[in-house]
């Protein structure tokens, strides 16, 4: 086939280039296989169900069902904070681990597409070094060779010139759309994760304050009641003033 022989008549270079192409295909599937099938969204009404359990002070619940909306990584860091906030977490440790759930969760989206990128760059420098090496060799072999000779040699060496820059120019042009279409879904998952995870945590954070500041309130007017309540009491019992 012209494909093996064009193969065969690049060079050494040629199986480098094929190396990368192989690991181009692995790449894209890994990274469309991520990216587009087994990334997980939670339910468009997930943060108001949340947020629903979160008001009425219902911690444990909104964990339990931010751990049953999917194996997500909203679904995940939005349990998270619930379980810290439930078990008394302070604003700081609740931001702190939230966080650091959130950078976790963004560096396993944002793994292995910057290699496609790579790939894509590596493959055309390899053409490029396989057509100055098959051009060295040629002008070599011209200045070496008969006069009737000259032309097959500089012609081989042309031939394997090009088929270098066609092969390297072959891997590296999917490699490099495919890098900036993962990249571009990447950076819109990234967005809305930042975004919803920041909401979920203002949402924890201010309700749940509410939430202490109403109690301590109620607290304080029951306290206040009861105290009313002995001291009208007492005022009953009390022993009348005898006149004289």
């Amino acid at each position: 086939m012209a494909i093996i022989r064009s193969f065969q008549e690049g060079g050494v270079f040629m199986y480098f280039i094929l190396g990368f192409g192989l690991f181009t295909v692995a790449f894209l599937y890994e990274r469309a296989n991520a990216l587009f099938i087994k990334m997980k969204d939670v339910p468009e009404n997930f943060r108001n169900q949340l947020l629903n359990f979160i008001a009425k002070g219902d911690l444990i619940g909104a964990q339990n069902f931010a751990q049953n909306s999917g194996n997500s990584s909203l679904a995940r860091i939005a349990s998270l904070g619930c379980q810290l906030r439930a078990n008394g977490a302070g604003d700081d440790e609740l931001q702190a681990r939230m966080d650091e759930s959130l950078s976790r969760e963004i560096s396993n989206i944002d793994k292995r597409t910057g290699f496609l990128g790579m790939f894509g760059n590596v493959a055309t420098l390899l053409g490029l070094l396989g057509t100055i090496a098959g051009m060295i060799h040629s002008f070599a072999a011209v200045a070496t060779a008969s006069p009737a000779d000259r032309a097959t040699m500089l012609s081989l060496g042309i031939s394997e010139a090009m088929n270098c820059t066609a092969f390297g120019l072959v891997v590296a042009i999917p490699a490099l759309v495919g890098y900036a279409i993962f990249q571009n879904r990447t950076d819109k998952i990234v967005s809305a994760l930042t975004e919803n995870t920041t909401e979920i945590f203002n949402d924890l954070l201010f309700l749940v304050e509410s939430d202490r500041m109403n109690a301590v309130v109620e607290n304080n007017n029951s306290r206040a009641a009861i105290g009313n309540r002995n001291a009208t009491a007492a005022n009953h019992h009390a022993a009348p003033k005898l006149t004289v």
